[in-house]
């Protein structure tokens, strides 16, 4: 499984659990509240961060299919920028998300409700962990594309099809004569002395 795949499975792993089990009910009432530590900053923090890397992991997939289609260099290489930019920042928003879950958490006095949700606020903080380092990989991916790109190699698609409507040069049109001084003798050959020196021819 790919960065991106395992970026997209880890935020559906964060939100999903505090969207379903994040809000308990409260000692005094039934007026629901977050599990972390009653903040409801912490909760809608958690789903605002894993559904936003949802999207954009889904969004980046897209990319990398229709990536090759993409004939402007200069497209090519916003492409990568983009992708750059976005998983350096993802990956400092999950690991502040993960921080801020653990601290509300550590903080967050036990009860019938944190009991109940406890399973789904340790699954959330655990999967914000994984993000970081899933989302760190898909920056050094990026990193790697856009050194790559700078090396010629990647937006070189370009230049080819700027020049596809071009005619190639053809050769160059001599006046048809040779001339003998242009004559080489062909590499590889001795030549040979038809009566070399010292040698008599014996008589019979």
């Amino acid at each position: 499984m790919g960065p991106v795949l395992q970026g997209e499975v880890f935020s559906i792993a964060v939100f999903g659990p505090i969207v379903n089990e994040g809000y308990v009910n409260t000692d005094s009432g039934p007026e629901l509240r977050c599990v972390f530590n009653g903040n409801a900053g912490a909760c809608r923090f958690g789903v605002a961060l894993g559904l936003g890397a949802f999207l954009a992991c889904a969004a980046f997939l897209l990319l990398d299919v229709r990536f090759q289609q993409i004939s402007s260099v200069r497209d090519r290489r916003r492409a990568v920028l983009l992708d750059l930019g976005f998983s350096g920042l993802w990956s400092f928003l999950w690991f502040v998300g993960f921080c801020f879950l653990t601290n509300q958490w550590q903080r967050t006095a036990p009860g019938p409700g944190t009991l109940q949700a406890g399973d789904a606020a340790r699954a959330a903080i655990a999967f914000s962990f994984f993000s970081i380092l899933s989302w760190v990989a898909l920056t050094v991916k990026a990193l790697q594309r856009f050194r790559l790109g700078t090396d010629m190699s990647l937006f070189a698609t370009e230049q080819l099809g700027a020049g596809a409507g071009q005619a190639y040069p053809g050769y160059p049109v001599g006046s048809g004569v040779e001339g003998t001084e242009t004559y080489q003798s062909p590499p590889f050959t001795e030549t040979l002395d038809t009566s070399p020196k010292g040698y008599q021819v014996p008589a019979y």
